[in-house]
């Protein structure tokens, strides 16, 4: 514990040394620089209030602990009440204190792109997908993070057959990165006449996004394809061929992108698509070595593990790896699925801290 002790009081001094900084004139006049200072301080700000806490509540111990050998009955009565109400306290404090040292993946801070595609089931498959976009997009609005679809294929009204968004703002990859995997869905479709609930499946994708000059590309491994943009039913969305194909050879990647007019821009918009995939089938390779030793594969990324079950007929959700049960999926399919993405963060953090990783 002393080296957690060790390791609080320097990111104390980290955060009092950036509060002294923010208050200097001379960092006032540059707003760019107060805003990433603020933005430091503030991811430490959790850390130093718990740190606090922690200090008062060893101190308040160690007085109850002298007063408890008091020649006062009374005295050392009311101490060793209090030394059994604060001990189970400060353990609270120090094992979510440990669960806040453990380092952050680095990806966490990072804007994704968020795939998501219709699996078995047909048409209903494809309007799951939809609901999931909205869950997505709602969540984002909550969030305050800007949600741009880059491309979409609908193959009927509110059909999605798959869907590609820019999604941007903080902490992005950080809060989504564990929603990765087969979403299947329990509900009777509109078009069931016999009122039987029907299986249906989408599976989504969170990529960070990696700029093109992270990774070392080959144009020659690029072949660059041109087309007519074109909407569900086959309605053209604009009448130039500004919609862009690219497939990278060696890896037989492709990624499409038609939402923009400019060709320019979809270009750049799918040349960064096929960076993040590049780059996620690398981490993923890092991850399916490291899972080796972890039990829990929470933040896996597998896209063909079946991680969540949305039961309509009984308004539930049950989030199959950390074996989480809500009913409240009206409220979850409206973009309040902060309970789940922090009971994910927290399983993988408590796993890490299991396994010493």
């Amino acid at each position: 514990m002393d080296q957690v002790y060790g390791k609080l009081q320097k990111i104390k001094e980290k955060y009092d040394e950036l509060t002294g900084t923010l208050s200097d004139p001379a960092v006032h006049s540059d707003r760019d620089k107060m805003r990433d200072i603020g933005r430091e301080r503030s991811k430490l700000e959790p850390i130093v209030k718990k740190y606090l806490e922690l200090l008062k509540i060893s101190d308040d111990l160690s007085q109850a602990s002298e007063l408890s050998g008091s020649t006062d009955p009374d005295m050392a009565e009311m101490a060793q009440s209090e030394i059994e109400e604060l001990g189970p306290l400060k353990e609270t404090l120090c094992e979510e204190l440990k669960l806040m040292l453990i380092p952050k993946d680095p990806n966490d801070d990072k804007n994704i792109f968020l795939e998501i595609r219709a699996g078995t089931g047909g048409d209903e498959a494809g309007l799951f997908a939809g609901d999931l976009l909205r869950m997505y997009q709602r969540y984002s609005e909550k969030m305050g993070w800007k949600f741009n679809i880059v491309d979409c294929n609908e193959t009927g009204p509110n059909v999605i057959k798959e869907v590609v968004v820019e999604v941007t703002g903080d902490e992005v990859y950080g809060k989504l990165k564990f929603e990765s995997g087969v979403h299947r869905v329990q509900r009777v479709p509109a078009t069931e006449t016999q009122g039987r609930v029907h299986t249906s499946a989408a599976s989504v994708a969170v990529l960070p996004q990696t700029e093109i000059e992270e990774i070392e590309i080959d144009a020659k491994d690029l072949k660059i394809d041109t087309y007519r943009s074109q909407g569900a039913g086959g309605q053209h969305v604009n009448t130039t061929d500004s919609a862009i194909r690219i497939t990278h050879i060696p890896t037989g990647t492709v990624v499409t992108c038609q939402s923009e007019r400019s060709q320019m821009k979809n270009k750049n918009s799918a040349l960064k698509i096929l960076a993040s995939r590049i780059q996620e089938n690398e981490m993923k390779k890092a991850v399916e070595k490291e899972t080796m030793t972890r039990k829990l594969q929470v933040g896996s990324g597998d896209r063909s593990a079946k991680i969540r079950t949305y039961n309509f007929p009984q308004g539930r959700m049950t989030d199959h790896r950390i074996g989480l049960t809500l009913y409240k999926l009206d409220s979850i399919m409206a973009g309040n699925i902060d309970e789940i993405l922090d009971a994910l963060i927290l399983e993988d953090k408590a796993e890490k801290l299991r396994s010493g990783s």
